[in-house]
C-alpha cells in the first residue's frame, strides 16, 4: 500500500504548559500516522505518550 500524507494536530507537554503542533506525517492509514507522530514527538522531547495528546487526523488533499 501506498503511503499517504496525514495532518496530525495535538498538543504536548513541555515543563508545565500544553503546546500545540500541527505535523505532516506519511503513512498508510491513520493509525500509523497517530503512532509515528507519537514516535517523532516522543523522540525530539524525551516525552512519554500520556504527554502527547492528537486532536485530529486529515489526509492531506494534492500535492
Amino acid at each position: 500500500m501506498e503511503n499517504q500524507k496525514f495532518e496530525v494536530k495535538g498538543t504536548f507537554r513541555m515543563g508545565e504548559d500544553w503546546m500545540p503542533y500541527t505535523k505532516v506525517i506519511e503513512a498508510p492509514n491513520e493509525k500509523q500516522a497517530q503512532e509515528r507522530t507519537f514516535a517523532v514527538i516522543g523522540s525530539k522531547h524525551n516525552l512519554k505518550r500520556r504527554y502527547i495528546k492528537i486532536a485530529g487526523v486529515t489526509p492531506v488533499k494534492g500535492e
